[in-house]
Parts: C-alpha cells; structure tokens; sequence
C-alpha cells in the first residue's frame, strides 16, 4: 500500500523529470541555461575571493597608478 500511494502522489524528481526531460528541446535548454548560469555564478565567486585575498595589492588601490591626470 505505501508503495501504490506514493507512486500515485508523485514526488519531486519525478515532477522535475516530467517538466525538464520531456523533450529534448528543453532538456538541451535547460543544460545550456543552466551552464551558463553555473559559469556566471563561479566567477563572481571567484572574482570576490580574489579581490578580497588582494586588497592593497591591486592597481587601483595604489595611490598613485590608480588616479587619473586631473585636466
């Protein structure tokens, strides 16, 4: 009985299945969104990371490289 109720109830992954790998059109959609959100995200990250692993060492925290000429 507990197998028949949950089969019939569904569940997530089954619903996120049906939704994203019913055609191949959405499921190459959604990998390529989903690439390029996941390469969006890591760089921010890393970008963060970095800035905040080299703060005094960069060029614009230089005082004098970092400003431009004033005309």
């Amino acid at each position: 009985m507990d197998y028949t109720a949950r089969r019939n109830g569904g569940g997530v992954f089954e619903g996120l299945y049906k939704l994203i790998m019913r055609r191949n059109s959405i499921y190459v959609t959604f990998v390529i969104a989903g690439a390029f959100a996941g390469e969006r995200a890591v760089d921010y990250g890393v970008r963060k990371l970095w800035e905040s692993n080299n703060v005094g060492k960069r060029y614009e925290d230089i005082p004098v490289l970092g400003q431009r000429p004033s005309e």
